[in-house]
């Protein structure tokens, strides 16, 4: 049987993920009832370790049953609802782009079918910088106009699903969707201090640069996105009237970085804790200049990005603080004293 709360709250799609959890401790924060899906219902304490390690009251939190890839749950969890954070998004390691796609587009649909049935008022859904800026431009200076076109030729399987999955849910809002808003924020690389218990998605390379399991750093340039400040835009998101229809970009200030910046930071910033960091690229060619606006984000969602050096940092001693690096470092023959 689904955990389902008796009063209206706000739905979070996806809710033991890096970001999603962030944003379930964030509004607990502000006082608002959250009803976060998980696949499993075996899954709901592990959320609720993770908004706990945040330091939020989880008493205003329930969960429900459901998958991007099955029909069965989503009338039920979006019941009551009026605000719907879709997080969710397959995030699988295939060589044939329909495994990443299909869930992706179609687990978008399922979601704003149901909340268009419900009469949701609002759906804010996590989309990515891959589904802008990953066509080529003869200068990458990117806006919330540019899109990643599907047919680019070698578009890798992420970028793509999130290219198909974006457009496909405009153009259901467009023909379908009701009195139902969408807004879709549109994080660059997602970094910062975790509250799973798993390192997942960009705290991988995190820990595989830190335990020393990376020895060289891939040559690529590209913004990275506070986690604390993509949870914040979400919010500000569904919050801000006249975000509707709009999408949003969300980047730390400053210059994009490429994989050896980051890892320079991480040398400079912790000393000796960062003495398996590599100190060398992979063979390739220098990445082009990039530019990423934020603009919009600031203007009209009143986003006060944090500074990347921070949230790398933070990302570090978030891994540390959970035990994540040292088990990394004893698989590879190098426990610390």
């Amino acid at each position: 049987m689904n955990d389902t709360p008796t009063t209206p709250a706000t739905l979070v799609t996806g809710g033991n993920g890096y970001l999603a959890t962030r944003l379930i401790a964030d509004l607990l924060d502000s006082g608002t009832a959250v009803r976060a899906t998980v696949r499993s219902l075996d899954r709901s304490e592990e959320v609720r370790a993770a908004v706990r390690r945040a330091g939020a009251d989880d008493a205003g939190l329930t969960f429900a049953a459901a998958s991007l890839t099955d029909d069965d749950g989503w009338e039920a969890a979006l019941a009551g609802i009026e605000d719907v954070y879709h997080v969710a998004s397959p995030m699988i390691q295939t060589a044939d782009p329909a495994e990443v796609v299909v869930p992706a587009r179609d687990g978008s649909l399922r979601v704003l079918r149901a909340a268009r049935s419900a009469g949701a008022r609002r759906v804010v859904l996590t989309s990515s910088f891959a589904a802008v800026g990953y066509s080529p431009k003869p200068v990458r200076d990117y806006d919330e106009s540019d899109w990643t076109d599907p047919e680019t030729p070698g578009l890798p399987a992420y970028p793509l699903s999130k290219a198909v999955a974006e457009r496909a849910a405009w153009d259901f809002i467009e023909r379908e969707g009701g009195d139902t808003e969408l807004v879709v924020v549109n994080p660059t690389w997602v970094a910062g201090p975790t509250l799973t218990a798993a390192a997942r998605s960009s705290l991988q390379l995190f820990a595989g640069m830190l335990s020393g399991a990376m020895t060289a750093v891939p040559r690529q340039r590209f913004g990275i996105a506070d986690v604390r400040d993509v949870a914040t835009a979400h919010i500000a998101a569904m919050t801000t009237p006249e975000a509707a229809g709009k999408r949003y970009l969300v980047l730390a200030d400053g210059p994009t970085m490429t994989f050896l910046d980051v890892a320079n930071v991480l040398r400079a910033e912790l000393g000796d804790r960062a003495r398996l960091v590599p100190t060398a690229e992979l063979p390739g060619d220098e990445p082009a200049p990039l530019v990423i606006h934020n603009d919009r984000a600031k203007a009209e969602l009143g986003l006060r990005p944090r500074p990347a050096v921070e949230t790398i940092v933070a990302t570090a001693e978030s891994l540390e603080e959970l035990g994540m690096l040292r088990a990394a470092e004893e698989i590879n023959g190098d426990t610390p004293a």
